[in-house]
């Protein structure tokens, strides 16, 4: 069970990632970065908006899971915080040009964020995307790669 600040913070801002943006702008800094950009992302907080919107388009019942807190704060609460998470739901629409597969999915996160003045300014991010292809079955097997060589 999550509680305190902390634990508040990260669980709005997981929320503003799976559909309820406007949650971000009461925990990001308005010149927030996103390490690294998707494609097309502009920088800041508005930034990542048009893409929370097709994300959630392509994926139903999205959620963000956190399954660890590495706290690396100082006494002010101020520096940096690691989460290993999981992004869950639905795959329902395109996405990285791969049809909806109606499949759940379950991708795995690391993420580091910044944190200052109990906002976070900074996040760095790095998804399993190559899982996540494998799952919707958009990967080859290794049979099918075998095959592919004869």
């Amino acid at each position: 069970m999550m509680a305190g600040p902390l634990d508040e913070l990260l669980a709005t801002f997981y929320r503003g990632f799976s559909g309820e943006v406007d949650l971000l702008d009461t925990v990001l800094t308005p010149d927030w970065e996103d390490i690294p950009l998707a494609p097309g992302q502009a920088p800041g907080r508005d930034g990542i908006k048009p893409l929370i919107a097709a994300f959630t388009q392509a994926f139903a019942e999205v959620k963000v899971v956190i399954h660890a807190i590495v706290d690396g704060r100082d006494d002010n609460g101020d520096g940096l915080v690691g989460v290993r998470g999981e992004i869950c739901g639905t795959h329902r629409g395109e996405w990285f040009g791969v049809p909806g597969s109606g499949r759940e999915i379950r991708i795995p996160i690391h993420e580091f964020h910044e944190i200052a003045a109990g906002r976070l300014g900074r996040t760095w991010h790095l998804e399993d995307w190559f899982g996540w292809f494998q799952q919707v079955g958009a990967w080859p097997t290794e049979k099918e790669r075998k095959k592919r060589r004869s």
